[in-house]
């Protein structure tokens, strides 16, 4: 998929980035996205969270960090081969301490970094320095936000391309949290969604405090949400959700793509269940898809394993790659990572025995 500019080719290169527990990886292919190359690992094998690139710019970042080293946003203009790092304005008023970044989001000249405990931050200027949005921590709900078992952590940051202003952010186990001022105020986008108790079994529909997991724009406004209880789907940006976990073997899983030009498409990956060992169900991995927009599913399963598969998938952990044939990829927590270039019809293994994969993200360059 090359093009020609002033007279001369232009070849697409496609780079997968990993983030993981001892670095960044990057992998690389052109177009045909046959033949990979590996490159890494980069960030002295920090242990990473999420690794993002911004097409804009071709600037990649990698977050991550912990109580013990401290946090660092990493950043690398030339892919990889030179970093800086910057953690200049990333803490909180008081005394509340920040212990790692956990996502990256890429808006219209804006860097988006969502921490533990749960706080969003932008930087304007290229990661240099970072200000925190204290609209987010100043909504009414924020004193009753439960944490989730990894504790209270801002894990995505959804961002529109057709809308700068527009965020989402995903919080376990606050929720979905929605602004449309770039941050200054924030309001719930959570309507729909069940949380059932565990003691009792009772079923509720909270304006807060369900377990969000993976959270996904598609065009037109169609949003896909998986969460702790259930897979959803938005028509509306987020304000109501309707359950579409019917003909899933899971209501549980972690994350989710949306397909970047049809909205009735999107990918699951759903585990056995949040207490049964959250791995593939049946020890049979299977990336799962729609094309009606939830209203019925197919498993796909040509080249993944069938046969004592445990591994995990976590929630930032599979992506797309935007291409008209659009390739899918996700990693596993054993150090794997898959690849379909035909929407999952299709798969296979790129690479084995890397780290701890936490997060898959794609980027174009030409």
């Amino acid at each position: 998929m090359g093009g020609h500019r002033g007279g001369r080719a232009v070849m697409t290169r496609i780079l997968v980035l990993l983030g993981t527990s001892k670095g960044a990886f990057f992998l690389e292919s052109d177009a045909a996205r046959e033949d990979w190359v590996l490159h890494g690992p980069f960030c002295e094998a920090t242990d990473l969270n999420h690794v993002k690139g911004d097409p804009s710019t071709g600037a990649i970042y990698a977050a991550g960090g912990n109580p013990w080293f401290g946090l660092d946003i990493w950043k690398t203009s030339d892919l990889g081969s030179s970093w800086t790092k910057s953690a200049e304005g990333l803490s909180l008023p008081g005394e509340e301490a920040l212990d790692s970044v956990w996502s990256l989001g890429i808006g219209e000249g804006r860097i988006y970094a969502g921490t533990r405990p749960a706080a969003l931050f932008e930087s304007r200027d290229g990661g240099e320095t970072w200000h925190h949005l204290e609209g987010l921590q100043a909504h009414p709900s924020r004193p009753e936000w439960p944490p989730g078992g990894a504790g209270l952590t801002l894990h995505h940051i959804v961002t529109d391309p057709a809308n700068p202003e527009r965020l989402w952010v995903g919080i376990s186990s606050a929720g979905t949290f929605y602004s449309e001022d770039g941050g200054v105020s924030w309001r719930t986008r959570n309507s729909g969604i069940k949380v059932v108790g565990w003691e009792k079994g009772d079923v509720t529909y909270p304006e807060f405090g369900n377990c969000v997991h993976g959270l996904a724009l598609g065009p037109g406004g169609t949003m896909y949400q998986q969460g702790h209880q259930g897979m959803y789907r938005s028509d509306d940006l987020g304000a109501e959700w309707q359950d579409i976990s019917a003909g899933l073997p899971s209501t549980f899983g972690f994350p989710v793509v949306a397909h970047p030009h049809d909205p009735e498409t999107a990918w699951f990956f759903p585990m056995n269940g949040d207490i049964k060992g959250r791995h593939c169900p049946d020890g049979k991995a299977a990336v799962w898809r729609t094309r009606d927009g939830g209203r019925s599913w197919e498993d796909l399963r040509e080249g993944l394993p069938q046969e004592h598969c445990y591994f995990t998938v976590l929630r930032q952990a599979m992506a797309g790659d935007g291409l008209d044939e659009v390739g899918i990829y996700f990693g596993t927590n054993s150090g794997s990572v898959y690849a379909s270039r035909d929407g999952g019809a299709r798969w296979s293994c790129l690479r084995r025995d890397l780290p701890m994969i936490r997060s898959v993200e794609t980027m174009i360059l030409a």
